[in-house]
């Protein structure tokens, strides 16, 4: 396994990530049941991955609760990086959701009590709040931060000039600042590369995309029907790519030709372009197999040339504005299977 520094902190994680959306306590839809799921993460710390990003929004709590429990068992507290998220509805109530003072107040305390830890390394906005303002909310994370229940603080889907807007508040009232962002970006999602990845070198925050597989399109070819229960279900990706599938096609054959002469898979040549790229530190797997984390782990060693990652780039067609603010996942649509 290879380590780096997230962003311009001192925090080293695995440059593979363990999304662990799919994990749970109950088997249902596409979701595993803690069984299962402990068997992927103890998989993943056997090969030195030791970045799990959760949130508590997650199966309504499940997955932080099925993670705490197999970390505790099978890992020392040090010596793995904990991530989780808030901002999406837990609670039915107005306060439940978003990222006022009180929902970070209570959602801090409920995540460390379901993961069973007294800090959590790193502490994500899963969006941007609109109906908080930012002063609030990085005050309110600094003295979390203060209190000692967190470590470091991210960010998720947003615009840059938002995040560039939260990072001004904290450097201007001294509170603590993002060290990184959790962006959608793919070989079929480059839209990032416009502002947020150029500004997130400037300022030296990391990026730890998640979707890098673009929920599986990426790893099959183009004319393959999944019939995973992942793939019916899964409102998001719908939401993410089903209009842009002319466009995506080409990207996905390029990516297959490469794989082909290489002798692996596509998963990993996909991995392996988003590896490359500069200030992306760990892709986020979400592997419901362990031959999914397989994959990532053999991207590490995968070292594109100059003419492979121009044919994966040339393809891409640039999506609409409209596109792109689908993935942002507003609070008042209460998106109950955001990335």
């Amino acid at each position: 396994m290879k380590y780096a520094n997230l962003g311009r902190s001192g925090l080293k994680i695995s440059r593979i990530g363990l999304g662990c959306m799919s994990f749970g306590v109950e088997s249902r839809a596409w979701r595993l049941d803690e069984a299962a799921s402990r068997l992927v993460i103890r998989h993943a710390l056997d090969h030195g991955i030791t970045f799990f990003d959760t949130a508590d929004m997650y199966g309504a709590g499940e997955s932080e609760t099925a993670l705490g429990r197999a970390l505790t068992d099978f890992a020392r507290r040090d010596e793995v990086v904990i991530a989780t998220k808030l901002f999406y509805p837990v609670r039915p109530d107005p306060n439940g959701r978003g990222l006022s003072r009180k929902a970070l107040f209570a959602g801090i305390d409920a995540s460390l009590k379901r993961l069973g830890t007294d800090h959590i390394d790193l502490y994500q906005i899963h969006r941007w709040d609109e109906e908080t303002p930012i002063e609030e909310t990085m005050e309110a994370l600094n003295d979390i931060v203060r209190a000692g229940k967190v470590r470091y603080l991210g960010a998720s889907s947003m615009f840059a000039w938002q995040l560039l807007k939260a990072q001004s508040v904290a450097a201007a009232n001294g509170f603590s600042r993002f060290v990184s962002v959790q962006p959608h970006y793919n070989l079929l999602n480059r839209e990032e590369e416009r502002e947020m990845l150029p500004m997130c070198r400037s300022e030296g925050i990391g990026v730890i995309p998640w979707s890098p597989l673009a929920r599986g399109r990426l790893a099959r070819p183009w004319a393959a029907e999944s019939t995973s229960d992942r793939v019916r279900h899964d409102r998001t990706a719908e939401r993410l790519y089903a209009h842009t599938a002319a466009a995506d096609q080409s990207v996905v054959e390029a990516v297959g030709e490469i794989a082909r002469k290489r002798g692996v898979s596509r998963a990993q040549v996909s991995l392996a372009w988003l590896l490359s790229r500069q200030g992306v530190v760990a892709p986020i797997i979400g592997a419901g197999k362990l031959a999914h984390l397989d994959d990532g782990l053999g991207a590490l060693d995968l070292k594109l040339d100059d003419a492979e990652i121009t044919v994966l780039e040339a393809p891409y067609v640039p999506h609409a504005a409209s596109f792109y603010e689908e993935a942002l996942g507003p609070v008042k649509k209460g998106l109950p299977e955001a990335a």
